[in-house]
């Protein structure tokens, strides 16, 4: 009987160690689980201000995006208008009305040019299908091929998003000439 008395002294240590250790296990993990909780949710925190962040920056930049935009035909209206007057200069009535739809015109792009709206000159440049819709293409302009030869509606960017691509016509390159067949060949080597 006392063996049994020892064998079960020595038990119950034993059992109230294994259950301590399985307790101390069970709480590191939840411990580990509510750290890695804590750190997901700092992490979400994080990326949630820096998405309110950038929504407001683009917000600043192009908020004022559907507006330009509208007021971008009024822009090629006054355009239109100053083109179909430039002929009749020679009328003095004429003339200072030209000059305040030019003077209008003036105005209206320089506020744009406030607001970050800039408008494209792609004439002379290399035809960029990022900036320019092509309308045309033309062949004997003596520019390279791909060059923008003629302008038929302005672009424009707001910062640094297209608003409105420009319309453009193109230069066709000349085809490459065969060589002439009646020049003698030199064969000589």
């Amino acid at each position: 009987m006392e063996q049994d008395m020892t064998d079960q002294d020595d038990q119950t240590p034993i059992d109230e160690q294994t259950i301590a250790a399985g307790v101390l296990a069970d709480m590191q993990a939840e411990i580990d689980r509510l750290n890695e909780d804590r750190l997901r949710a700092l992490a979400e925190a994080e990326n949630a201000r820096k998405r309110a962040e950038k929504a407001v920056q683009d917000e600043r930049a192009y908020g004022s995006a559907k507006f330009a935009r509208d007021m971008l035909t009024v822009a090629d209206n006054l355009r239109r208008a100053i083109e179909a007057a430039a002929g009749a200069k020679d009328d003095p009535a004429a003339a200072a009305i030209l000059t305040g739809v030019e003077l209008t015109e003036k105005e209206l792009l320089a506020a744009l040019e406030r607001n970050g709206v800039k408008r494209l000159e792609p004439r002379g440049q290399k035809f960029d299908p990022n900036f320019h819709q092509a309308i045309a293409e033309v062949p004997g302009t003596g520019q390279p091929h791909g060059t923008v030869v003629d302008v038929m509606q302005a672009g424009y960017v707001i910062a640094d998003r297209l608003l409105r691509a420009a319309m453009v016509v193109v230069a066709k390159g000349e085809p490459v000439r065969p060589a002439d067949p009646g020049a003698a060949v030199d064969t000589r080597a």
